[in-house]
């Protein structure tokens, strides 16, 4: 059986261009004694809009690890799929996310959710869980509300998990379940219960990703309240220990942070958790590799510059149809973004300060990031004349894709 190690790291790549800048982030980490895993994700949303098979992410992962040596594991996700476009992954991947937002707070049928009442009875009252300081206050009514609000989720799950096996064979994948798309956060007693659901559809889960209170906003920082995000990312490793016990779910089932990319300000709290109950992780954070990509672009000058202040320019001009699909993840201020005339009088500096992710500099701006973080169809309509620049200036796109994932990332939370 295919199992995931324990600390993995989702690395986002739009264009299939930057893998062997990626792996060279996970190889300076194994330097300093820290194993990641990489595991390249690309949803179906991202594939229609870049015109690309679930088969080039393949292509590029086996090239990079080739290219580079790299001798441990690593993984190729079918990100976020459903029934409807799993078959388009199953070739290429072996690593899928389950996301059932979609059915999450509706009901499953009444049979169901009486018998899911009935299977945990034997929970209500007082429950204690190591790690969690106060017991959860367990009623037939908590129970119920869990399994109308996740029920029919984690059944759609298992019907894609099944769909899957059928396809690939039992343990030959690994397989993660998502209810980080959801209203609201799921507390610990609800993650118990939907754990408890999980196992009892056989599904061999080993990441769950929840979701956290906060904004998770695209190539930005999080926004919210840290300390009870720090709780409830604690109480959720709780649960997890507690499930793995309980439920007979597979033993290294571990946390996934589908960070949105970028949330800084939360990962004193992640490493703290993990360091403390030896826990894994699997962070999904490296979307913004496109973003690095055009940072390089804007530094090498010339034709580079040019099509990055194009890219904007047109991003700025389509913002409606760009955003729209991400509306729920993005906060922009429409007052804030310069206008596309202000940004041709940049410089390679200006363009790039402004841009990259370091809060601390006068020039950086959090609108125009995630504005230019949704653009990328913009440049995927550039064809050719996008993936020559990527080409003509690799070296220093690869250093800007590097520096970002190693330092940003990965020392702040694993090393």
């Amino acid at each position: 059986m295919k199992k995931l190690e324990k600390y993995s790291f989702g690395v986002g790549d739009r264009f299939t261009r930057q893998g062997r800048a990626q792996l060279a982030a996970l190889l300076e980490a194994k330097k300093l004694g820290v194993d990641i895993v990489p595991v390249w994700n690309k949803s179906f949303r991202e594939h229609s809009i870049i015109h690309t098979q679930p088969d080039s992410v393949r292509a590029e992962a086996d090239a990079a690890v080739k290219a580079l040596g790299w001798k441990n594991g690593y993984y190729v996700d079918a990100d976020h799929i459903g029934l409807k476009n799993v078959d388009l992954f199953i070739s290429a991947s072996d690593f899928f996310t389950l996301d059932v937002a979609d059915f999450s707070g509706k009901p499953a049928d009444q049979g169901s959710v009486a018998d899911f009442i009935a299977a945990h009875r034997r929970y209500i009252g007082k429950l204690r869980v190591e790690g969690i300081d106060h017991p959860l206050d367990i009623t037939e009514g908590v129970i119920e509300s869990a399994a109308r609000k996740y029920l029919l989720a984690v059944q759609e799950a298992g019907k894609i998990y099944r769909h899957v096996e059928a396809k690939k064979g039992k343990g030959n994948f690994i397989t993660e379940v998502s209810i980080d798309e959801t209203d609201a956060p799921q507390s610990p007693v609800e993650m118990l219960f939907i754990l408890s659901a999980v196992a009892r559809e056989g599904i061999p889960a080993q990441t769950v990703a929840p979701k956290f209170t906060g904004r998770f906003n695209k190539g930005v920082d999080y926004v919210g309240d840290l300390v009870q995000f720090e709780k409830e990312f604690n109480e959720d490793l709780a649960i997890i220990a507690f499930a793995v016990r309980e439920f007979g779910l597979p033993g290294n089932l571990k946390l996934s942070v589908h960070s949105g990319s970028d949330k800084f300000s939360i990962y004193p709290a992640i490493r703290k958790a993990i360091k403390k109950r030896d826990a894994g992780l699997h962070l999904k954070t490296a979307g913004t590799t496109w973003l690095e990509e055009l940072i390089g672009l804007a530094c090498a000058g010339g034709e580079g510059l040019v099509i990055a202040k194009e890219v904007y320019r047109k991003a700025h001009g389509r913002y409606d149809e760009l955003c729209g699909p991400y509306a729920s993840v993005i906060d922009i201020d429409k007052t804030r973004l310069p206008s596309p005339d202000e940004v041709d009088l940049w410089d390679e500096k200006k363009y790039s300060e402004t841009l990259r992710h370091v809060q601390s500099n006068r020039n950086y701006n959090l609108h125009v990031r995630q504005l230019l973080h949704v653009g990328y169809k913009v440049a995927a309509e550039m064809g050719d004349r996008y993936y020559r620049a990527l080409e003509d200036h690799e070296e220093v796109i690869a250093h800007n894709v590097t520096e970002n994932l190693f330092d940003r990332h990965i020392k702040r939370v694993f090393v």
